[in-house]
């Protein structure tokens, strides 16, 4: 499992894409990264898991609170965007670090998302090996370099 500072981190990922959180799972574990993902389908489910709503109310369900978070723009039932917005406006979510990981290269996503609060906007490459490369930089920024708030600390 990563961790930043001797503390476990669990990396939550918001896709709607299978092969993409698969090839992100993938990509993450050849950079190195032997850490606890967690996945999520889309913006709703993003927000119920954090949220611990819906299918994530049931105390006996594991839905540990992430250290960092991995966030596609582009979702059905609610968007990165959307997701984005509520988790900066709520208190008790805000400090949790998110990071865009989309297809996206539009200006605009990239200046909204950071007026809304994300942490980083990374464009996803389109090779595996691209990906790979990305993964392991981002590894290394996020769970070597960057002090994170505690996520039981919140």
């Amino acid at each position: 499992m990563p961790e930043t500072r001797n503390r476990p981190l669990t990396i939550l990922m918001a896709d709607d894409d299978e092969e993409d959180r698969d090839l992100a799972r993938d990509a993450l574990h050849n950079a190195s990264l032997a850490g606890e993902m967690r996945f999520v389908v889309d913006g709703q489910d993003l927000m119920d898991y954090l949220r611990r709503e819906g299918p994530y109310a049931d105390e006996s369900v594991d839905a540990p609170r992430p250290g960092i978070i991995l966030l596609d723009l582009n979702m059905p039932k609610k968007d990165g965007r959307e997701a984005l917005a509520e988790m900066k406006a709520d208190k008790s979510l805000r400090s949790i670090p998110v990071v865009v990981l989309t297809t996206s290269r539009d200006e605009a996503d990239i200046f909204r998302t950071y007026d809304l609060g994300v942490n980083s906007f990374i464009t996803k490459p389109t090779t595996f090996a691209g990906l790979v490369e990305v993964m392991r930089t981002w590894q290394r920024y996020w769970m070597e370099l960057v002090e994170l708030p505690n996520p039981a600390g919140s």
